[in-house]
């Protein structure tokens, strides 16, 4: 999650089935059109896979940064949650009052979810883009015969999004944010004048389950003139130099591998598991809302956290080692890390501008895959992952602990973590991913 232009991989965000079926209904301009990857493996509910990979496509114009993606698909698949839910009700509603909603079971399920995510994303994509959106929503529709059954539906959606809205209207998305820069050792700065973080906002935004967003609060990074520090400093310096010697070829890919939006990434890791686990829609739709919101709320957590400590990154605590009053670091003013103007890379792979500890990717892969390994109730399931940065080339894992602890060991690899930011920002993932099972989306009647 720590690069400035995480999600502007536009062209290798899947889904090239989804593209078929729109032109199959005769539609030729549909928000998926700029995806060209090969056909994916699609869940059993179409019209809830084709709408998450709408939403993710659509809410990359949100803002050209992951939190502006990461926001907007948590209300969207929140939304969509609620639709779905709402007219079968097996688990407690996200923020639909069921009672004054009274749903009508009989209401058309995929009119509910392409109403909720056309709704909320509507209200927050470039309005250039809603035209887009516009079509596609008409497609689904096109599908659905007129009828109480297809009005119920939308009546549905539509108050889930507005719901949605409404509890985001004052979220602070956007809030201007006071940076407190000085430059001590071990404190962290701007690599440049136009390098500071155009997403600090993301650390006092209203959270999505979480009661703060320092309700999770770290224990810290060691401090610089410690000898854990010193540990961390030099495997960072060895494995994520630019020039490592010690680095295998493997672990350069599984660093630049991660070095994706993991919105993207984890949204098409649901899709593909509840083909392999066979959901239905109501379970999926309960899936995709618990990864997204955990994941929201791991970046607010994180971001919360980082402007906490303000803790330099590997690059500048190399180079400048030198004035860190720790005897056992040694400086070297040339080092680069591995994400340093590395090509060809779509886009380049860079020292992200934002304070090291703790590490988002850690924060939001912990919670998501804490929250995979809960809806399932294992720890063990097989999967693949798939990355824009490798595309046809997936990572195999034999569970989500083996795929939390390979996100860990990347972030050294790429050398723009210190181990204990990955560590730490794994812990308060897992920390929200049980926060969010045991407060929200509950069964209300037995599975």
């Amino acid at each position: 999650m720590d690069t400035r232009d995480v999600v502007a991989e536009r062209g290798s965000i899947d889904e090239g089935g989804i593209m078929f079926r729109f032109i199959r209904r005769a539609l030729v301009a549909c928000t998926v059109a700029a995806v060209a990857m090969a056909a994916p493996t699609l869940a059993q509910a179409d019209v809830l896979n084709d709408w998450n990979v709408i939403a993710q496509n659509q809410a990359i114009a949100i803002r050209p940064t992951a939190h502006g993606q990461t926001r907007g698909m948590a209300m969207v698949q929140g939304a969509v949650y609620d639709a779905v839910n709402a007219l079968d009700p097996r688990y407690e509603p996200y923020l639909l009052n069921l009672r004054t909603l009274r749903a009508q079971p009989f209401g058309s399920r995929d009119a509910a979810i392409a109403t909720a995510a056309h709704d909320v994303l509507v209200a927050i994509v470039d309005p250039a883009r809603v035209t887009e959106l516009d079509t596609a929503y008409a497609a689904t529709l096109a599908a659905i015969l007129p009828s109480a059954t297809k009005d119920e539906g939308v009546r549905v959606g539509a108050a889930a999004a507005k719901a949605m809205l409404d509890a985001r209207a004052t979220d602070g998305y956007m809030a201007t944010f006071a940076f407190d820069l000085r430059a001590d050792a071990g404190r962290w700065r701007p690599l440049s004048a136009t390098a500071t973080d155009p997403d600090a906002w993301v650390g006092n935004l209203k959270p999505f389950t979480i009661q703060s967003p320092s309700q999770f609060r770290s224990k810290g990074p060691n401090a610089v003139t410690s000898a854990a520090y010193a540990k961390d400093f030099d495997e960072a310096k060895k494995l994520g130099a630019r020039t490592s010697t010690t680095r295998t070829a493997d672990q350069t890919t599984a660093a630049i591998f991660w070095q994706f939006a993991p919105t993207v990434l984890y949204n098409r890791l649901a899709r593909d598991l509840s083909t392999a686990r066979q959901l239905d829609t109501t379970r999926e739709a309960r899936l995709l809302a618990m990864i997204n919101l955990a994941a929201a709320d791991g970046a607010i957590s994180c971001w919360n956290d980082k402007y906490h400590w303000y803790f330099w990154r590997p690059r500048a605590a190399i180079q400048e080692a030198a004035a860190d009053g720790n005897p056992a670091t040694e400086a070297d003013p040339a080092w680069e890390p591995l994400f340093h103007a590395l090509t060809p890379t779509t886009p380049p792979l860079g020292t992200p501008p934002f304070p090291d500890h703790p590490s988002g990717h850690g924060c939001v892969s912990g919670a998501v895959l804490r929250t995979f390994r809960e809806f399932f109730g294992t720890n063990r399931i097989e999967f693949d992952m798939h990355s824009g940065r490798y595309p046809g080339r997936p990572r195999h894992f034999t569970s989500f602990s083996h795929a939390m602890k390979e996100v860990v060991d990347a972030r050294v690899w790429g050398g723009i973590h210190f181990r204990s930011a990955d560590q730490q920002g794994a812990l308060m993932g897992k920390k929200i991913g049980f926060w969010l099972q045991k407060h929200y989306f509950r069964p209300i009647r037995a599975e």
